[in-house]
């Protein structure tokens, strides 16, 4: 880490080398088969490598990372949503390949389920996308969720709140919301 800082090349490439694959793994799972994945990773470990200064602790750099891919993919998320808001680009033409993401092994009931958890969270708003996959497929903390999201732990409640109340209501495991007259 101190030589990635100082700019050493073999370093900054044993970082990109050891982090590399989390980055495109937790990139897909959070935007789905997308074209642009490869672009976004390259863009994180850009702003990674130019802010190593910003790390006091050479052992957080895995979490510290983390965040710069969450951040980044959701800044990607709102811009594509403002595009297709304005119709200058349709919605997500390709949804999460779910058969990529499910292990062979898994039993039919939870390949459907999987199966219809990810159609739900290709609908939700990005920061409750973001929220539940770090959450539910990720296995991150609340807490984690809040730093990685770069919010407060009781926004990032919320956001997982609706996200998950999104999935009951869509999966049939609550009634729906009764509307205010």
């Amino acid at each position: 880490m101190v030589a990635a800082r100082a700019g050493e090349s073999w370093a900054r490439e044993a970082l990109f080398r050891r982090y590399a694959r989390m980055a495109l793994g937790l990139a897909f799972r959070l935007l789905g088969r997308d074209d642009e994945i490869e672009d976004l990773v390259q863009d994180c470990f850009v702003q990674a490598l130019s802010s190593l200064d910003r790390i006091d602790d050479p052992q957080a750099f895995a979490a510290w990372f983390t965040a710069v891919v969450v951040r980044t993919t959701h800044k990607l998320l709102r811009r594509r949503s403002l595009a297709a808001r304005l119709g200058l680009r349709r919605g997500r033409e390709e949804p999460v390949d779910v058969d990529a993401l499910i292990a062979p092994t898994a039993p039919p009931d939870v390949q459907m389920e999987l199966r219809a958890v990810y159609r739900i969270i290709n609908d939700l708003p990005a920061p409750q996308r973001i929220a539940l996959v770090l959450r539910r497929i990720e296995g991150a903390s609340q807490e984690e969720v809040a730093q990685y999201l770069d919010v407060s732990v009781s926004t990032a409640k919320r956001l997982l709140a609706a996200a998950e109340r999104k999935l009951e209501v869509e999966l049939g495991d609550a009634p729906e919301p009764r509307r205010r007259r």
